[in-house]
């Protein structure tokens, strides 16, 4: 990438805020971001589920068209300590549109609040009650219950189903990860990933503000090595779902992304792995008319069309 591409895309960074102290502004930000953004009136609807012992807000976004009748259980980025459905809601409605499934977006509780594994014990528990009871989502039966998730909530998606499996509960037969964290260490200077050092200071997410999430979610470093905050290190990766792995080609997380997924594939695991050339952290949440967005659907679509997990060779590495 030339000099004056890295300038112009600089511009487009996350803004140099200590996420440990001006978390709350971000919050604001974005949702008043997502209200500009938001669509005409759609038809969704809340739907509190009750879980074994939790109370977790879910809204049902159905497309325009419905071509399938699978729902996708979605889990929102933003470093486990940032968005929720409101600020999720304009990707969340495209992707209902652009899949033609209903799209069923968790509201799981957000870090420094309520830090690790709060969140995820959330995002555990509706998954497992809509793969016991699909109907509440309107799926015919589980096979139609997939987990999608980006950023942060690709890392939950990821550890929910190796969680699933551990306790003996049947996983969903797909999942897809868009861009999503593996591991645990964002350091240039110590990550075992050249993304890491290639593209955590110039683009849209940056080593500094990983760093800060990983503070607020899991204060406690030791744990930062745990599988359920760092699925690239469980020992097991064995009957987990037929799995999409979608990175972006300038993201710090790119080859954490695809390392998971070479990992699942040697574990016997059917998985697809696609990089999205050019491409920005985030970008699942941009305009329809972007053509990473573009991109990304073609292969979703045909992932969800074709969910034997044959015909798509993992990405190189990234250089």
């Amino acid at each position: 990438m030339n000099r004056l591409s890295r300038a112009v895309l600089r511009l487009f960074a996350a803004p140099r805020l200590n996420m440990r102290e001006d978390y709350e502004k971000v919050r604001r930000m974005q949702r008043r971001l997502a209200a500009l953004l938001m669509p005409p009136y759609r038809t969704s609807r809340w739907q509190p589920l009750s879980g074994d012992d939790s109370h977790v807000p879910v809204r049902i976004f159905q497309p325009k068209e419905q071509r399938r009748e699978d729902v996708l259980v979605f889990f929102h980025g933003g470093g486990w300590v940032t968005g929720d459905i409101e600020t999720y809601t304009p990707a969340c409605a495209r992707m209902a549109d652009l899949t033609g499934c209903a799209v069923a977006s968790v509201n799981y509780r957000l870090a420094p609040e309520h830090p690790f594994p709060a969140g995820l014990e959330d995002c555990y528990g509706v998954a497992r009650l809509l793969l016991d009871e699909p109907r509440r989502v309107g799926a015919a039966d589980a096979d139609q219950i997939i987990l999608v998730g980006d950023s942060a909530g690709g890392n939950l998606a990821a550890v929910i189903s190796l969680l699933l499996r551990e306790r003996g509960h049947r996983p969903p037969n797909r999942q897809i990860l868009l861009y999503p964290v593996t591991h645990w260490d964002h350091d240039p200077k110590t990550s075992p990933f050249a993304s890491v050092r290639s593209h955590g200071g110039d683009y849209r997410l940056t080593n500094a503000e990983v760093e800060d999430y990983f503070d607020l979610y899991v204060p406690d470093r030791q744990q930062r090595r745990n599988p359920r905050v760092a699925p690239l290190l469980a020992a097991d990766l064995s009957g987990q779902p037929a799995t999409l792995v979608i990175t972006a080609e300038l993201d710090l997380l790119c080859d954490e992304g695809e390392a998971y997924g070479r990992a699942l594939d040697d574990a016997g695991n059917a998985v697809r792995i696609h990089r999205v050339p050019g491409a920005l952290h985030g970008f699942i949440s941009l305009p329809r008319f972007s053509q990473s967005v573009q991109e990304a659907y073609e292969v979703i679509n045909a992932f969800l069309d074709d969910d034997t997990g044959e015909g798509e060779q993992p990405a190189q590495e990234a250089k």
